[in-house]
């Protein structure tokens, strides 16, 4: 039982030596917690040395691969320092930093690649631990500003796996319902069967208070208990304290405190030590039997496949064709995910591609390319009284004749092929591009490469032809007949009845819904006065707010949105910003915020602010062409809504 943990050991050196992905799931315990919980004093507490970096901010940047192994001597270790002997701790403090920076530089920046340290020591037991980063909320230095996010993904590469050992460690000055550790091994492990909790600082909490009920597993119950440590502190690190000195402080303060008294044998930091010993030795010997079948089936599938390639014909027709049925398989897939976005490692993190572009493209490109074609309202209105007149003749006419209704609406709805023909464009090009991306994986034989793109281009502009042709014929059924008794159609009594409803409720229909969520700079405030700088922008079917930064607890204002219209702003000749630029203003003069007639906004790129544009249309914020009017006559009514009726439902006929 005792070479257990040894075997292990050899296994996870093999594995980070050879510089391949471990596909087996060894049995291993990873040390959790949030920054200063104090993961690093109870590794040094169980070497009885210091060794491991410290300073404010993320000092634990990669996975630290920890193995303590019970010798006569005491030495370090490194796997990538192979045959050097490290009989200074400080000199293995400096290998820890050097080697960090070397991989993730110094920038604060983190690394999933292992460092790998085993220590030699007469005072340890044969243990192997993974230090994993503290968790960290705020982004500091050159680091990215989803810093968080990644150290969770790095954390969850290790606890996710059945096989690993979580050793959530928690300080117990904070309330235990707040750890971080805990929660996370809650999401991979609910039952808290793999759990084993670690209590620290427990000499630092409030005169009057203790942590005996979590100490005895009542508060929040684990499988594998809680086990109580009390660690130097920041002074005795800064001090030198001997660690020997600390344990024996330790253990005197768990025999005099009276709420702790009754079960100092089951804390400190040497039981915790034998604890773990035990746990990750009858762990291994547990899992043993499922990771020898493991090791056997992959033996056999190499064995299998180094015997075909003893008798490997580079001309045999049948491997050439079984390689490339591999390589369309690929391309399916790759396809296939890259449209369905069912994620992969090579997803683009610069910019939409594949199904997230041509989402786009359907849901705001069409959007707004059906308002841009909105024509002008005077002009409007004078086809109108030329088509009632004609229609009219010699004859003075009562009511509006239907035929100039129909006439005027058709030449509205036949406006709708361009934007549509237009977006249907857009997504075989953008298919093209996917066709293009997906292929490179066959650049070794180009005229396979070649002939791939060939004929899944051809079959892309065959379907390109169907659709345009299925589309003009939706337009046209469109055409053929106008529905004015369908119960969207507003009519006069119709829209009497909306406007009184929506007097008595006083509500809109839509509702104050959060439509979109992103980062804008305000372009016309000065400098003095904390413009042209990037603002966090929430834009509702309301309102439009902007906050110091993503956290959104500080409001800087918030413009509502009626009456407003969208402009295009040209940038100068000297102007030095590339930035893409609009403003948000009022047609009747009024100012927008504070002196301003309007107010300006800008992104890096058109596609953002065209994306932008297209969620002021569905917040109601129309661009500057764009007019209307509350008290327009009963044939403008009707003709708005049969258009914005049937263009609603070419819309979505071609999302089919």
């Amino acid at each position: 039982m005792d070479n257990l943990i040894p075997i292990v050991n050899k296994l996870q050196d093999a594995f980070t030596s050879l510089g391949v992905h471990m596909q087996l799931d060894l049995p291993q315990i990873a040390v959790v917690g949030g920054q200063s919980a104090g993961k690093s004093s109870v590794l040094e507490n169980f070497v009885g040395k210091d060794f491991l970096p410290r300073g404010s901010g993320i000092v634990t940047r990669r996975p630290l691969i920890l193995q303590l192994i019970h010798g006569v001597t005491e030495y370090g270790e490194f796997l990538h320092c192979k045959g050097k002997k490290f009989l200074n701790f400080d000199e293995i403090r400096k290998e820890i930093e050097d080697e960090t920076d070397r991989v993730t530089g110094s920038n604060k920046g983190i690394s999933n690649i292992p460092i790998n340290l085993r220590v030699y020591s007469p005072h340890v037991l044969n243990l192997t631990l993974i230090d994993l980063p503290g968790l960290t909320k705020v982004a500091i230095g050159d680091q990215p500003v989803d810093i968080e996010q990644q150290i969770k993904q790095m954390i969850f590469q290790f606890i996710r796996k059945e096989t690993c050992l979580i050793l959530a460690v928690t300080p117990a000055n904070t309330d235990l319902a707040n750890s971080d550790a805990l929660k996370l091994a809650k999401e991979v492990d609910p039952q808290g069967v793999r759990t084993i909790g670690v209590i620290t600082k427990l000499d630092l909490m409030d005169e009057g208070t203790d942590a005996r009920d979590i100490l005895e597993n009542k508060l929040l119950p684990l499988r594998r208990g809680y086990i109580g440590v009390v660690n130097r502190s920041q002074k005795d690190i800064e001090g030198r304290k001997d660690i020997h000195q600390a344990l024996a402080a330790e253990r005197k303060f768990f025999l005099s405190h009276s709420s702790y008294r009754h079960m100092a044998d089951r804390l400190g930091t040497p039981y915790l030590q034998r604890v773990l010993n035990q746990q990750l030795t009858n762990h291994i010997r547990d899992t043993l039997p499922g990771l020898r079948d493991k090791l056997q089936k992959q033996m056999l599938t190499l064995e299998k496949e180094v015997e075909e390639f003893k008798h490997f014909q580079p001309g045999d027709a049948s491997i050439k064709t079984k390689a490339m049925l591999q390589m369309i398989q690929q391309l399916q897939s790759d396809f296939e995910r890259t449209i369905e976005g069912s994620g992969s490692a090579l997803v683009n993190t610069n910019e939409l591609s594949g199904g997230a572009k041509i989402n786009r493209i359907f849901h705001e490109r069409l959007r707004f390319e059906i308002v841009k074609m909105a024509c002008d309202e005077k002009e409007l209105r004078r086809e109108i009284s030329f088509a009632i007149r004609n229609i009219h003749g010699i004859r003075v006419g009562l009511f509006t004749p239907d035929m100039a209704f129909e006439a005027i609406v058709k030449r509205q709805i036949a406006l709708l092929k361009e934007p549509v023909i237009k977006c249907v464009d857009l997504v075989v090009q953008e298919l093209s591009v996917v066709v293009r991306m997906c292929t490179a994986k066959m650049g070794r034989y180009p005229r396979l490469r070649e002939e791939t793109e060939r004929i899944i281009t051809t079959h892309v502009r065959q379907r390109e032809h169907s659709c345009k042709e299925q589309i003009l014929l939706l337009i046209d059924f469109e055409l053929a007949y106008m529905n004015t008794n369908h119960e969207d159609f507003i009519g006069f009594a119709n829209a009497q009845n909306k406007s009184e409803n929506a007097n008595k409720t006083g509500t809109r229909q839509l509702g104050n819904q959060v439509i979109r969520k992103g980062h804008m700079v305000i372009q016309n405030l000065g400098i003095m006065k904390g413009g042209s700088r990037p603002y966090w922008f929430v834009l509702t079917s309301e309102s439009i707010s902007w906050y110091k930064d993503e956290d959104e607890k500080e409001k800087k204002f918030m413009l509502p949105l009626d009456g407003l219209k969208l402009r295009d702003i040209e940038q100068g000749f000297m102007s030095m910003s590339r930035r893409v630029t609009f403003a948000l203003f009022s047609p009747d003069g009024r100012n927008v915020y504070k002196d301003y007639k309007q107010l300006e906004l800008s992104c890096e790129t058109v596609e953002d602010v065209e994306s932008w544009k297209a969620s002021f249309l569905r917040a109601g914020v129309y661009p500057e062409k764009q007019e209307t009017q509350e008290n327009g006559d009963e044939i403008m009514k009707n003709f708005k809504k049969c258009t914005a009726n049937n263009a609603i439902f070419v819309f979505l006929h071609c999302i089919i």
